[in-house]
């Protein structure tokens, strides 16, 4: 199977238009229908449905999708390793990272990476984990930067430990409760809060928090996977929200956000790299890795 037209019908799949497709490989777009045509032809299955508003993918498309991206992070690795193999110190990263460790870590991880290797270039792909674990098992990113569960269920992926984070009860700086040195469950059920949706590790652990103290938690005006939209609710009203103290360090400082001492608040967050188990990393993504290991031991 030709490669080149993996890589094209691989780029039809992800734009859903086949000229937008053709003007990111760079080539015309009769020239992209007629590789794909071809390999549907090598196959002998259709891949994509042609429509009037784009294309979308068979199940057979969706099948060799899934593969592809494998055997496209492959070659971009196999091709990062040539690089280094010749002495070049450079190469492309794919990565995913979570909200949290956008914050400060990966930041100063990636200023390291910029001294030392100038000509590597780093692609960051923003989620939650939800988002991030099938990325990775896909090939979609190289490796990922988020929670990690402190013994794996997926049997495709690896997780290297980082370090370990809490989360807080966050208000803005002059809300009502932080003239209390200490807040309990009973004086935070009073106030509306903007929470993770219930999948998240930070909202199961906020349900267990009331459940220990016998109450039931308080229902969340609202739900989201924006950490930006929780920040910005709590600045502004006497929301409240309970998030990993690093998601807050910047706004600490300014003076925009405190975390609040909650009794019997003990959760704690596995901070990781997740990676597929059979994946060859590269050069570069090692480099990287390096780097993020380095900063999170001198947190």
């Amino acid at each position: 199977m030709d490669y080149r037209k993996v890589q094209l019908f691989l780029a039809a799949a992800r734009y859903g238009n086949l000229t937008a497709a053709a003007a990111s490989m760079e080539i015309s777009q009769p020239a992209l229908s007629k590789s794909i045509k071809a390999l549907e032809k090598t196959l002998g299955v259709r891949l994509l449905e042609r429509g009037r508003f784009g294309v979308s993918l068979t199940p057979f498309g969706q099948a060799l999708m899934a593969h592809g991206r494998v055997i496209e992070a492959e070659m971009r690795n196999a091709v990062g390793e040539i690089q280094s193999m010749r002495g070049a110190q450079r190469g492309h990263v794919m990565m995913g990272c979570g909200p949290t460790e956008a914050t400060r870590l990966l930041p100063l991880a990636l200023k390291i990476l910029a001294a030392q290797n100038p000509e590597v270039h780093v692609t960051v792909l923003y989620g939650l984990n939800e988002a991030l674990m099938p990325w990775v098992k896909q090939g979609e990113v190289d490796f990922a930067l988020s929670s990690v569960p402190a013994k794996s269920t997926d049997a495709d992926l690896v997780h290297d430990y980082l370090s370990t984070e809490g989360a807080t009860v966050v208000s803005r700086s002059d809300h009502p409760l932080t003239k209390h040195k200490v807040v309990n469950p009973s004086m935070l059920v009073k106030f509306p809060w903007i929470l993770p949706r219930q999948r998240e590790l930070e909202r199961l652990a906020f349900d267990d928090y009331f459940a220990s103290h016998g109450l039931v938690a308080p229902v969340a005006q609202v739900e989201t996977t924006s950490t930006v939209l929780m920040k910005s609710m709590v600045m502004q009203s006497d929301t409240l929200t309970f998030i990993p103290k690093e998601l807050i360090y910047w706004e600490v400082r300014a003076g925009q956000l405190k975390a609040l001492e909650a009794t019997g608040n003990q959760w704690e967050r596995r901070v990781g790299i997740t990676r597929r188990l059979k994946a060859t990393l590269s050069p570069a993504s090692k480099l990287l890795m390096q780097a993020l290991k380095s900063v999170a031991q001198a947190f």
